[in-house]
């Protein structure tokens, strides 16, 4: 799935929101809170030069019961315009989430890029439906944050 959103803001702004991890939980917020990897815990989030696997993470439903887990790996970390994520998950035995920031003459675009490789059988529909619909509502919260542009 492909989902971009203008947002009025400049993309350096944004940029430090997203790849923070209070800025990584507002965009989840209420639905999901993820906890910060063990490799992370001395950062403010993703930052240059963050281990390729910094360990896992735990999602937890509004905030407090584990439902999901990710084995975050950072494959690429590009300031301040793009980063790759390859990990592994619960129901996903493989997940890439591809984040880029461009800039564009009122503000920039934000664009995730998200594919997977259900881990079960059942897992497939289930990731289908809540993907998009997550991602939906992470860039709503975006841009309520930093408005549209």
């Amino acid at each position: 799935m492909r989902i971009s959103t203008d947002l009025a803001a400049a993309p350096g702004d944004v940029w430090a929101h997203v790849t923070s991890f209070a800025g990584i939980n507002d965009e989840l917020r209420p639905v999901l809170r993820m906890t910060v990897p063990p490799g992370l815990r001395d950062r403010a989030g993703l930052g240059a030069g963050s281990p390729t696997a910094p360990g896992r993470s735990l999602l937890l439903l509004f905030g407090v019961l584990p439902v999901e887990y990710d084995d975050v790996g950072i494959a690429e970390f590009e300031p301040p315009h793009r980063f790759l994520e390859r990990s592994s998950m619960l129901a996903a035995a493989e997940w890439e989430h591809e984040r880029t920031v461009e800039r564009t003459a009122e503000g920039c675009r934000l664009t995730d890029r998200v594919s997977f490789r259900p881990r079960h059988r059942l897992a497939g529909p289930l990731l289908r439906w809540a993907v998009p619909q997550l991602f939906r509502h992470r860039h709503a919260r975006l841009a309520a944050r930093f408005g549209r542009a």
